[in-house]
């Protein structure tokens, strides 16, 4: 409904007075009535009405409405407690816990507002970015209201529509910049056509429906809210009750399939830590066609595709997303590196450890699939080889260390280009195979007694609690496990750039890289030229990876591939390299900016990725087959 300025200056009151009329007469449609009432107020028509506290003050209480969500449009309104303060200043977070980026979530802010308990007006000033400092006139509590716009759905961020909400808390709520309640309290207006609200946040000692208390802002940072229909699944483990809440299964989506092989992958991590942290907990499993997952301490939170349980392989990366966000449980929501907490929600935490919180959580996701009878010894061994070749095909790792990684994720990881590949490497993927070597090193100095399992364990019990761990402490309790010093093992791989040697580690469990197939008699002159440069179909290149002949002749990304010395290419420029071999000197014709330029350029042979596929090798013992065994627990 849309009414002219002019016509809405001069009949508000009776529109206003009007809707109300429709939103007793219509109940049934709260989506459609709570949309009109909220753009009406939105424009003056009605002032803001009284509230009345749910609590004793001892808390900031947030109350979520969703009259706008085909808009994608989440109304919130906190009531907070100001102790008689003649001024409040609040603020929101820039970024949330477990995703090391600056994300500027006040930018989906709009016109935050505030008034007193009796609706009277408060002068609202924003300070910064992120922050807004109120004028409360001396009020004992300060209503705040601003509509949240939510349309993106990551595991980061929030998202709302007709179907389904998405909620995290760092980009939802704002808290106090001093002082103030710890308790923040939240209540969900929940539109009638959505059964469940499913979150690890407390329920409210009043035992209402959809309505919440976290003990501090943390708690609530840390603990997603989804909203809609979904299939919970429930199990219990050592007899702590989990839930597997399946958002979008659509009689597509194999739930009773998933809950199983959840609960036996929750059974292996907790056999594998040999305690269980938390009273309940929530996998939050939304089948929206999208991707990835964030870690929180009693609850993750899962993008996924609901046809993936049809496809084994796109399963397996499923149950692989499901371990790696649940280890981090222990690993990084409890053992953390010290530079991490207490949280500071506005600025940067830097630390030399994400290679230890994320990069060891990515060699054990796959291991506990296999402890726990997910994947078998090849499916295994096929997840190690991908990871060997995704690190190898990077040019990145001979710039940057693993340690220099982690520290820079804030400005690096979440904000890569075309030249990515030539300058960084993952934290994620090298952490992993680092993982794997250091292993491999711990159980061969002491003779399969301990593993880096034991070193995990121990770092969890010194280091869980509220301080956390430094990169030194953590490589003192690897070295006293490993029964001698790991310093030089760290120069080379963690604080170096040298490249991984795997062959220690292969032989250690009976494995090794497949040989490439012997060449055929003449095979040699039909090896085609390779250039190395990245293009879209267009023939513009995307990118340029380092020590390719492209890289060395001076191909830029954004040229246009067109010839090789006076003859067209066509569409493609690796068809046309396949009349050439490698060692021949071409004259590569590209339009640069609006300029046609040649560039000589000697053509290499394109790298055999097939040469990282790990394998048993052929001379594997029954030994071998037992420490193999101990690694998967198979």
């Amino acid at each position: 409904m849309s009414y002219a300025p002019a016509r809405t200056r001069v009949h508000r009151p009776l529109i206003a007075a009007f809707l109300a009329m429709l939103l007793a007469a219509c109940p049934g449609k709260p989506d459609q009535n709570e949309t009109a009432a909220t753009e009406t107020a939105a424009e003056g028509g009605a002032p803001p009405v009284a509230v009345t506290p749910r609590t004793d003050g001892d808390a900031v209480e947030h109350t979520l409405r969703f009259g706008r969500r085909s808009s994608h449009y989440i109304s919130v309104e906190s009531v907070y407690p100001t102790g008689g303060a003649k001024t409040l200043e609040i603020r929101m977070a820039t970024w949330t816990p477990g995703s090391y980026l600056i994300r500027e979530y006040a930018r989906h802010i709009d016109k935050l507002e505030a008034t007193a308990l009796d609706g009277s007006a408060l002068t609202v000033t924003k300070t910064a970015k992120n922050r807004w400092l109120i004028d409360t006139g001396g009020a004992d509590r300060a209503v705040v209201r601003y509509e949240l716009y939510a349309r993106e759905l990551t595991v980061r961020t929030n998202f709302v529509d007709s179907s389904i909400a998405v909620l995290n808390g760092a980009p939802t709520f704002t808290l106090p910049v001093e002082g103030g309640p710890e308790r923040h309290d939240v209540l969900i207006e929940m539109p009638e056509d959505w059964a469940r609200s499913v979150t690890a946040l407390p329920p409210h000692p009043d035992g209402k429906p959809h309505h919440f208390a976290a003990p501090d802002y943390d708690t609530l940072a840390d603990s997603p809210i989804i909203l809609g229909n979904p299939v919970l699944h429930d199990f219990d483990v050592d007899g702590v009750p989990h839930t597997l809440a399946n958002f979008g299964e659509d009689g597509v989506w194999d739930g009773p399939r998933s809950a199983k092989d959840v609960e036996a992958l929750v059974q292996a991590q907790v056999d594998f830590w040999q305690t269980i942290p938390y009273d309940r907990y929530q996998f939050l499993n939304v089948l929206e066609e999208s991707g990835g997952g964030l870690e929180h301490k009693a609850s993750t939170l899962m993008l996924s595709s609901k046809w993936n349980t049809r496809v084994r392989d796109r399963y397996v990366r499923w149950l692989g997303l499901v371990s790696h966000e649940f280890f981090h449980t222990w690993n990084v929501k409890r053992l953390r590196p010290q530079a991490l907490g207490p949280f500071d929600y506005e600025n940067e935490r830097h630390t030399r450890s994400l290679w230890v919180a994320e990069g060891l959580t990515s060699y054990y996701d796959n291991i506990l699939l296999a402890r726990a009878g997910l994947i078998d010894e090849d499916e295994f061994l096929d997840l190690l080889t991908e990871q060997i070749e995704t690190f190898q095909s990077k040019p990145g790792r001979k710039v940057q260390s693993l340690s220099e990684a982690s520290f820079d994720a804030w400005i690096k990881y979440y904000r890569s280009n075309e030249n990515t590949r030539n300058t960084q490497v993952s934290y994620y993927t090298k952490g992993a195979l680092v993982g794997f070597l250091l292993d491999a090193e711990i159980r061969q100095r002491t003779g399969g007694r301990k593993s880096l399992d034991d070193a995990m364990r121990l770092a969890y019990q010194r280091y869980s609690g509220e301080t956390g761990y430094t990169p030194k402490q953590f490589r003192e309790t690897v070295a006293e496990v490993a029964g001698g010093s790991v310093d030089e093992f760290y120069a080379r791989y963690v604080d170096g750039t040298d490249e991984l040697d795997y062959g220690p580690a292969l032989a250690y469990f009976g494995l090794r890289f497949k040989p490439s197939a012997a060449s055929a008699p003449g095979d040699d002159d039909q090896t085609p030229g390779w250039l190395g440069a990245v293009a879209s179909d267009s023939g513009v290149v995307t990118r340029v990876p380092r020590d390719t002949p492209a890289h060395e002749a001076g191909v830029n990304v954004g040229d246009e591939l067109i010839g090789v010395g006076d003859f067209h290419v066509g569409s493609s420029m690796d068809s046309f390299l396949d009349y050439f071999r490698p060692g021949d000197k071409v004259e590569l014709l590209v339009a640069r900016r609006g300029r046609l330029v040649r560039l000589p350029t000697v053509l290499g042979e394109e790298p055999d990725d097939s040469r990282w596929q790990v394998q048993v090798a052929p001379s594997s013992n029954q030994v071998a087959k037992a420490r193999r065994s101990s690694l998967l627990g198979q």
